[in-house]
């Protein structure tokens, strides 16, 4: 049993904060006109991918000490002198005078989501775990945009595809590790993962609406993890909406929840 403490809040959180920052600096390296930047602030990231994208926000403040007011200060002027609402996912381990804070700022509520987690063995790694006409690969260098058009594509209908979706999501390309399912020898779906201090952090997975329902997302789930496992990850994460059929999906591959995440936000001045 791993026990969920203030060690491994750090380690899964700071796991993503450094993968939005390598997003959003491989989306630079793309796109060199649209303004990127990072910096490191109260512990954790802020960074900054434009103002829609969902790279945007701060991930880790509050993780490895007290946070001041000039931390707080330098956090919302990080944002708002790029026009950008201030979003800070925070981890309920950090101080709890830390959201009164926020609150007293103008931060409010925005949402929640689950940092769901498990422990990997060896038994994960085994390639034969999903339906045979299932076929998950890494998606070839010259396949950044039909990647992101399919996780895109995958996800339509609770988020618009738009062409600054596209080039974010295609962003992450050479910042991630991007894998296709072709159901039948059809693309059928796309998930990424990225790697940091052992643990492997699954994101961006999704299966277009006419191939759900036959295994996509276990398969895209444990081809994943068979990769990381080869990288010497031995702990994977992931973020989900409390409820949603993804979380379910965690669940029955043996995640649990870690801890219930707080994204606060302040308007755009």
């Amino acid at each position: 049993m791993e026990f969920v403490d203030l060690n491994l809040a750090r380690r899964l959180e700071m796991a993503e904060a450094h993968a939005c920052r390598a997003c959003a600096e491989a989306f630079h390296q793309q796109h060199p006109e649209f303004p990127v930047a990072v910096e490191e602030i109260a512990g954790g990231f802020a960074v900054f991918a434009g103002v829609d994208s969902p790279v945007t926000q701060a991930i880790g403040v509050g993780l490895h000490g007290h946070v001041s007011d000039s931390d707080l200060d330098r956090l919302q002027d990080f944002f708002s002198s790029r026009g950008a609402a201030a979003a800070v996912e925070l981890c309920p381990l950090v101080e709890m005078s830390l959201y009164e804070r926020f609150a007293k700022r103008g931060f409010y509520l925005l949402e929640v989501s689950d940092v769901v987690f498990r422990k990997l063995t060896s038994m994960d790694g085994d390639p034969k775990a999903w339906p045979s006409n299932i076929i998950v690969r890494q998606a070839a260098p010259g396949e950044a945009q039909l990647w992101a058009k399919t996780v895109a594509e995958g996800f339509a209908e609770h988020n618009p595809v738009t062409q600054s979706i596209l080039d974010v999501m295609a962003g992450f390309f050479p910042a991630a590790y991007c894998f296709l399912a072709l159901v039948d020898g059809s693309i059928a779906g796309g998930g990424a993962v990225s790697t940091r201090g052992g643990v492997c952090g699954l994101f961006g997975a999704s299966t277009l609406p006419e191939f759900r329902g036959r295994g996509v997302q276990m398969a895209l789930l444990r081809a994943r993890i068979a990769w990381a496992i080869v990288q010497g990850c031995d702990v994977a994460a992931s973020i989900t909406q409390p409820g949603s059929v993804s979380h379910r999906n965690m669940e029955r591959q043996g995640f649990r929840a870690a801890y219930t995440r707080t994204k606060l936000i302040r308007a755009a001045s």
